[in-house]
């Protein structure tokens, strides 16, 4: 398989990029800026695309990649400070002249450079730097120009080396996509062979070959994740899986219903519900930090497998829905600060007695939706928005009761319906309801209440790296909130969160 890899400088694009070279159909991996030369020609990629990154090059301890990875004859695309860096290690010069350009702007390309064949020679780009090459490489030549910016791009075509001062993955460069293609396509000599349905064949492959003649057991929640992963893993192996469902009662209203009728009925995969509502509760009586929340919970949760597992002979595999957000957020890539740690992921104890399948680590969440579509998964669930391992615990700001849990799930639920009823829930990433552990002073008729305020999150994003609030109808708040308090039992107060991510994150924990 051809595949691009995006060496990560911690540009705030980098993940964009990513998802950028794999809209074109061309599989890519984010991987560390330090990565040796050696260890990229193991891996043989059609193309390395160096990200942006908040660094200048020339300040002490600014990453570096390894020089060598330019004399491997593997096209190399720069981007802001890729390109930068790629001018000072091949003997260029970068500097900060006083200079700086944000935004759209206006460039003049060379027509006969690769990177820009078939494009009109006056563009719109986006523009993010103080920094620019003032000085090219030897045998580098100049391809696009702004006013402020005399060599915006340049390349090498015989060694195939480009960098592009501007963002190309950006929307905001109206034609982006086509640089991206031109360099994938015309540089990299790639084919556009990366399709969700060739994800599938290898993968069933790839699961047969692991599993063997061993017993699997996969977690079903009923969102898309778990939902393809069982899916996915039972093409692969039929009724050797053994899918359980942990009702700890941190699910959403009438979820776990839901899960099992759709389960056993549609997809006729053996499915075992495990009901330790009371067990989690108990354990999170009292909790309050996040993170202790998050390892009880993972590590509770294990353990029930482990149970669940006992019952059935030969179980070597756990499947999870890992997707490839969960493991860069989770620090599993070096250069990406740890924002907090995943159910699926940070929390399962060292102790755990299976090996993992997890067929959907390199996805992100629109293309396991596409995989989803294409096993014929019904459209509630292809759709259905993310919802955390820990549940409803963690939208409880506070100590997790069975009272906060009630009021929770229906004030959940009625977010939810009202999404849906104004026809925004495939335009909205997540649209919830948090439950902060404080009360405020209400009037209801004539009486004083002294009631819990319910939080409301809604949130547009692609694949959960960054996101922005919502901007939801104001009759469709206003609905939300008349219900929840009249409805809700317990609840004299509605807000609506508008802060985005960053600086904040999508979850309150």
């Amino acid at each position: 398989m051809q595949t691009v890899l995006v060496l990560d400088f911690g540009g705030q694009y980098s993940r964009l990029i990513a998802r950028r070279v794999r809209e074109l159909k061309v599989y890519s991996e984010i991987v560390n800026h330090d990565i040796t030369a050696g260890e990229i020609k193991k891996r043989n990629p059609a193309g390395l695309i160096l990200s942006g990154g908040p660094a200048s090059v020339y300040v002490e301890q600014a990453p570096v990649c390894d020089k060598k990875i330019f004399d491997l004859g593997v096209p190399v695309l720069g981007i802001c400070y890729g390109m930068q860096l790629m001018a000072k290690l091949l003997g260029g010069h970068v500097a900060n002249t006083g200079m700086s350009e944000y935004g759209k702007t206006s460039v003049t390309l060379d027509k006969d450079s690769t990177l820009f064949t078939g494009m009109a020679q006056e563009q719109i780009v986006w523009m993010s730097h103080q920094d620019l090459v003032d000085q090219l490489p030897p045998d580098f030549e100049t391809s696009a120009t702004t006013l402020a910016t005399p060599m915006a791009a340049f390349e090498h075509k015989k060694r195939r080396l480009y960098g592009t001062q501007f963002h190309p993955e950006v929307v905001h460069t109206p034609k982006g996509m086509h640089m991206l293609k031109n360099f994938l396509y015309e540089v990299c000599d790639c084919a556009p062979t990366w399709t969700m349905v060739s994800k599938i064949e290898s993968e069933v492959e790839e699961i047969r070959e692991q599993a063997g003649d061993a017993n699997v057991i996969c977690g079903l929640s009923g969102g898309v994740d778990s939902a393809t992963a069982a899916v996915l893993v039972h093409k692969a192996v039929g009724d050797k899986l053994t899918c359980i469902l942990v009702d700890h009662g941190l699910l959403r209203k009438d979820e776990a219903e839901q899960v099992e009728e759709t389960f056993k009925k549609h997809f006729k995969i053996n499915l075992i519900r495990a009901d330790v509502q009371k067990r989690f509760i108990d354990l999170l009586s009292g909790v309050t930090e996040p993170e202790k929340k998050r390892h009880i919970i993972g590590y509770e949760f294990i353990k029930v497998f482990e149970e669940e597992a006992s019952k059935i002979k030969g179980v070597k595999y756990l499947v999870q829905g890992t997707l490839y957000p969960d493991v860069i957020e989770s620090g599993a890539n070096r250069e990406s600060a740890k924002i907090k740690t995943h159910h699926n992921v940070g929390a399962l104890p060292v102790e755990m007695d299976f090996e993992l399948i997890e067929p959907l680590r390199l996805l992100f969440k629109d293309e396991v939706r596409e995989v989803a579509a294409e096993l014929g998964l019904p459209e509630e669930i292809v759709w259905r928005q993310p919802f955390p391992g820990p549940g409803l615990a963690i939208r409880i700001i506070g100590d997790v009761t069975d009272e906060r849990l009630k009021i929770l799930r229906e004030a959940d639920a009625i977010v939810d319906e009202e999404i849906k009823r104004a026809g925004l829930y495939q335009e909205i990433w997540q649209a919830f309801a948090i439950l902060p552990a404080i009360k405020s002073v209400g009037v209801m008729g004539d009486s004083r209440t002294y009631s819990y305020p319910i939080i409301i999150r809604a949130v547009t994003s692609q694949d959960a790296m960054t996101a922005d609030w919502a901007k939801l109808p104001y009759d469709v708040l206003e609905r939300m909130s008349n219900r929840i308090i009249n409805e809700v039992e317990g609840v004299n107060r509605v807000a609506f969160d508008i802060s985005s991510k960053p600086p904040s994150t999508i979850e309150w924990e």
